[in-house]
């Protein structure tokens, strides 16, 4: 697998098995001046990785050879792969499905009939990730505590009154971030800079996924992560 040559362009690939609407996707990102390979399915997206590891993959759910979630797991357990930036486009629209694909190691999810221009804004925003997230990275402490809660960043550890928590990636660096600075308010748009490293303008619902899904695993301590209504969420004081 051959990593993307050093100063070319970046280039996203899109697996897709509707023939009109990868085109169509294609197109419009190649009018965005964004190099764009469409691919039907998962052999083909196999065989493109081979030849070139993208900047960004735009992966449908449902495909003929290989769902999308599987694609993902396998993205996120390959060496070369695993850090590239992935956005799922599905027809399903349900929490349970967004919740699932986020959990998977999706970094955003859109679903389908989906504009063109929110497309490409989304997908300007992974670049921008792609490029920004080493050096967005917090100084990291030893040992984060509050209350019940413990946190090791250079171990990769956290806890609740003792207990291991089993949490994503995102998730452990959400809440990284927030027990940083106990008591402030963060807005959606500010953790999305932060902990995602992206400057998205748009209506993604990524931030309140994921403190919904990290909440259930804090179980009693779930009530420190607060929602400030109309502004965002704080880790209690």
């Amino acid at each position: 697998m051959e990593a993307s040559a050093s100063g070319s362009e970046p280039v996203i690939y899109y697996v897709e098995d509707e023939k009109n609407i990868r085109e169509l996707a294609v197109y419009a990102l190649s009018q965005a001046g964004i190099e764009a390979r469409g691919l039907p399915d998962d052999a083909a997206f196999r065989r493109a990785c081979a030849e070139r590891v993208p900047d960004a993959v735009l992966l449908d759910i449902m495909l003929p050879d290989t769902d999308g979630l599987t694609i993902l797991h396998r993205i996120r357990q390959t060496p070369g792969l695993a850090s590239v930036p992935v956005m799922m486009l599905t027809a399903r629209d349900t929490e349970l499905d967004t919740v699932t694909a986020l959990d998977a190691g999706a970094d955003d999810y859109l679903s389908k009939p989906f504009g063109m221009m929110e497309m490409v804004s989304r997908v300007r925003a992974l670049l921008r990730r792609s490029k920004a997230a080493p050096a967005a990275r917090e100084p990291v402490s030893d040992v984060l505590e509050a209350g019940p809660l413990r946190l090791s960043p250079s171990r990769h550890e956290a806890s609740a009154d003792g207990v291991s928590l089993n949490l994503t990636v995102r998730e452990f660096d959400l809440l990284s971030f927030l027990m940083r600075s106990p008591g402030v308010v963060f807005n959606r748009e500010t953790l999305l800079q932060r902990v995602w490293g992206w400057d998205f303008d748009g209506g993604s619902r990524t931030v309140d996924v994921h403190v919904q899904t990290l909440r259930q695993k804090l179980g009693d301590a779930a009530g420190l992560i607060e929602t400030v209504r109309g502004v965002g969420y704080r880790l209690r004081g």
